[in-house]
């Protein structure tokens, strides 16, 4: 079964310990951190003081997606603070290999991010190096945006460059109950989801629906 992401980013800033504490038991499998410095993207959002202090609320992994213009001076700083997985966009590493070996030299996952008009076959040097693949199907930078009609396509073809790899496909932006089932039978394997999973308070009716077994 698809496993599902929520993105802090979504939540009430002023209750994050109370959000990430009942995602556990509300069927969520990651707690995604958009990490974004006001260089690469125009937004700033969560320092590494931020995962350490919520660290031990949570028995979930610590999805991180590093939206920043240098990767490897962030990655020891949430490597440190708690993080299980850490993503980074390859247009802003002057050496993607490098960078991934940085994250592996913590003892965690690392993957590489895709924006909506990133090249899919920068790929192809990496795919046998990377733990996790993040499709975005909105530009990065804010939550909330409207999904991108093509991502279900570009997450095929990822998937095809994926192969029987052990790899995990991840989507991120604009998803919805309505584009879920599309992004999930297109191969995705984890739906990072935001404003949809904090709607209403009702985190677990939502994480339910989105898998599609509500």
């Amino acid at each position: 079964m698809v496993k599902i992401a929520p993105s802090l980013l979504a939540a009430n800033s002023a209750s994050f310990g109370k959000a990430v504490a009942c995602l556990d038991a509300a069927g969520a499998d990651f707690i995604h951190f958009d990490v974004m410095d006001g260089h690469f993207v125009p937004n700033l959002t969560f320092g590494p003081k931020i995962l350490k202090e919520l660290k031990p609320l949570s028995q979930l992994p610590f999805d991180v997606h590093l939206m920043v213009t240098n990767p490897d001076d962030c990655i020891p700083w949430y490597a440190e603070a708690g993080a299980d997985l850490i993503t980074f966009h390859l247009e802003a590493s002057l050496n993607p290999l490098q960078t991934i070996q940085l994250i592996k030299s913590f003892g965690i996952k690392a993957g590489v991010t895709l924006r909506p008009n990133s090249d899919v076959q920068l790929l192809t040097p990496l795919v046998d190096l990377v733990d996790l693949i993040l499709v975005m199907g909105v530009q990065p930078g804010f939550g909330g945006q409207k999904f991108y009609d093509d991502t279900p396509e570009r997450l095929m073809y990822t998937k095809k460059i994926i192969g029987n790899r052990p790899i995990l496909l991840e989507v991120d932006g604009g998803i919805n109950f309505q584009n879920a089932p599309l992004c999930i039978d297109a191969g995705a394997d984890i739906l990072v989801a935001g404003t949809t999973v904090f709607k209403n308070d009702a985190y677990a009716d939502n994480i339910a629906k989105l898998k599609g077994i509500a």
